[in-house]
């Protein structure tokens, strides 16, 4: 009983953050779900899309509704590492003797908006690696621990727009989820266009604090995760990896790079997520292949065929998930 309680409870909550976030952010629900399951799964999460479509306004709306510290990095061809991670600095006291001492950057928040990260270069962008991998930052021999609960939010534009600079592999698979941002439909534009002409500010509610959502957290380690499908997450992850024994055969022929261990463990740990949002204790094929596209889109790299063929990594996930599906159900 005290656990069916605990999952209502936690249910609920979820909702409330939902709905509150909904006064401000029109439509866009897989977004906002994404969002929030990669901050309870303890991962960081990569928008893509072109400008205007809200981005930026979901992380802040998130940080009012769960009053978490939030920080914005306006990435640039310019921004320096130091920029985002902090500096040291040198202080003089009252006897004029002089000290260093170290300044925390915007990367010391809960949640950090990293917006438009691939205008920076790469020097800059590989200065998130630590924050988001580890949950430190060190400046010469000092380590510094980031607060929990930590979430880096990044957006990018297309790359084939102009001034931008491919994220390097390794921070891309940092990412626990890289969810595409499309443009809204005409409905949901028509309220966007109506609430810009109304000019009324929504008055969110703080819904869970801190602690609540470290609660949250540990409730979703709680849903279980039977054999079959664990084994299903594995096969999903396996099936992308050209030269193996269980490669589709889509991957042995468009796939250079399939993707790493890091995609299976962020297929149970944000499955359990979505399980809970959706009032279950225990983690479902179903789960795991919604959420498929968006763990596994940014950790396969295409080759030049692919590319020469029109392929993209949502057509080629769509055959295999489609592919291992069929093969889980003999």
């Amino acid at each position: 009983m005290q656990t069916d309680a605990s999952l209502q409870n936690a249910t609920a909550e979820l909702d409330k953050v939902r709905n509150e976030i909904g006064k401000v952010i029109v439509g866009q629900q897989d977004v906002v779900d994404g969002v929030l399951i990669c901050l309870l799964a303890g991962g960081h999460v990569l928008l893509e899309g072109v400008p205007g479509l809200g981005k930026t306004t979901l992380l802040r709306t998130l940080a009012r509704v769960l009053h978490l510290r939030y920080s914005r990095i306006q990435f640039t061809p310019d921004l320096m590492p130091a920029d985002i991670v902090g500096s040291m600095i040198i202080e003089s006291d009252d006897r004029g003797a002089k000290a260093l001492r170290f300044q925390p950057g915007p990367i010391f928040s809960n949640l950090v908006l990293a917006d438009e990260i691939n205008r920076a270069t790469p020097k800059t962008q590989s200065a998130l690696l630590e924050a988001m991998q580890e949950r430190t930052v060190t400046s010469g021999n000092t380590t510094h621990e980031l607060e929990s609960p930590f979430l880096v939010m990044a957006t990018q534009n297309p790359i084939e727009m102009e001034g931008t600079y491919p994220l390097p592999e390794a921070q891309l698979d940092r990412f626990l989820m890289k969810i595409l941002v499309n443009y809204p439909s005409r409905a949901d534009l028509s309220r966007i266009v109506e609430r810009t002409i109304q000019r009324d500010d929504a008055k969110l509610e703080l819904i869970v604090d801190r602690d609540a959502i470290m609660q949250l957290r540990a409730a979703c380690r709680t849903v279980l995760i039977a054999p079959h499908v664990q084994d299903f997450a594995i096969d999903l992850v396996m099936a992308t990896q050209p030269g193996s024994d269980h490669a589709h055969e889509i991957a042995d022929r468009y796939i250079r790079y399939g993707s790493s261990p890091r995609g299976a463990q962020a297929l149970v740990e944000c499955g359990r997520v979505l399980a809970l949002m959706r009032g279950r204790l225990n983690l479902s094929c179903d789960d795991v292949r919604e959420i498929a596209p968006s763990v596994l889109r940014h950790r396969i790299i295409l080759n030049f065929d692919a590319h020469a063929d029109g392929q993209t990594p949502e057509t080629i996930l769509n055959r295999i998930i489609t592919h291992v599906t069929a093969a889980s159900a003999k």
